[in-house]
């Protein structure tokens, strides 16, 4: 490794170039051939072909016997979850979810915040034929979707900001602060956030907090409310928002949340300039 450019600065290429790969296999769900991520990254097969050698056999990647395709493994997810908080979260939060699942009749997703998008690291389908979900490793927009917005209103102003800049990067656009605010002090003021899914009809998007020990929001748990034609859903969107917010308490209480040390409220968020 060697130093570049502004001090401090330093160079890894075949680190980089490995977690190149890895965010080049992300867009091919199917699977890619090497020559594939070669044309996309720019680079030769032989410059590539090494890479995924080692890669698989340190098992962060694997190939297919019969296409020859390679994919990310689940060891990048398996050490995801070992090296950050969402395992805690996740542990926690199953049982909660499951049981929500089950007595609203409606499917449940638990969104953390990943620089500037939210992530969903859990799932749990609704026990029904008929259901609406998102898979796990889904990534959320996080300046517009619900959770995103309810991820932002209970965080402190910093940590907000911090990951509005880093949306910014991702979405190569500026965020309309003026607007966000709004949305956030509304948010904040109703405990919640509840509105029609923007992408599907017939879909209302339902989402609460979930605190962590020290107070602070450390996930969003959400429903994406299906309503059914007929009315035939187990349970109306206000007893499904009641019934998530007995179960986000639940979830913060496991996680050591004590409501006296005081997580955001309104007017602690963001400021009015954001």
């Amino acid at each position: 490794m060697k130093q570049t450019g502004a001090k401090g600065s330093y160079a890894a290429p075949a680190i980089e170039r490995a977690f190149e790969i890895i965010e080049a296999l992300a867009s091919y769900p199917e699977g890619a051939l090497v020559s594939e991520i070669a044309a996309t990254l720019d680079r030769t097969l032989g410059e590539l072909f090494r890479f995924f050698v080692v890669m698989e056999r340190l098992g962060y990647v694997r190939k297919s016997e019969t296409t020859d395709r390679y994919t990310v493994a689940y060891k990048l997810l398996e050490l995801a979850y070992r090296a950050t908080p969402a395992q805690d979260i996740v542990r926690t939060a199953l049982p909660e979810m499951q049981g929500l699942a089950s007595a609203a009749g409606q499917s449940c997703h638990l969104v953390v915040p990943n620089a500037g998008s939210g992530l969903v690291v859990a799932c749990e389908q609704q026990p029904g034929t008929r259901g609406f979900s998102l898979r796990v490793g889904a990534k959320i927009d996080i300046i517009n979707s619900c959770s995103g917005q309810v991820l932002l209103a209970f965080s402190g102003a910093a940590r907000a900001e911090q990951i509005i800049v880093e949306a910014e990067k991702e979405r190569e656009a500026p965020v309309d602060r003026a607007w966000l605010g709004e949305r956030l002090a509304l948010i904040r003021e109703r405990g919640h956030d509840s509105r029609q899914s923007p992408i599907t009809h017939g879909v209302t998007d339902i989402s609460c907090p979930v605190f962590g020990f020290d107070g602070q929001v450390v996930a969003a748990l959400t429903i994406p409310f299906l309503e059914l034609i007929d009315g035939s859903q187990k349970v109306h969107l206000e007893a499904a928002r009641e019934m998530l917010n007995a179960a986000v308490a639940r979830i913060s209480d496991g996680l050591g949340y004590q409501a006296e040390r005081g997580a955001v409220g309104p007017g602690d968020a963001l400021d009015s300039d954001l």
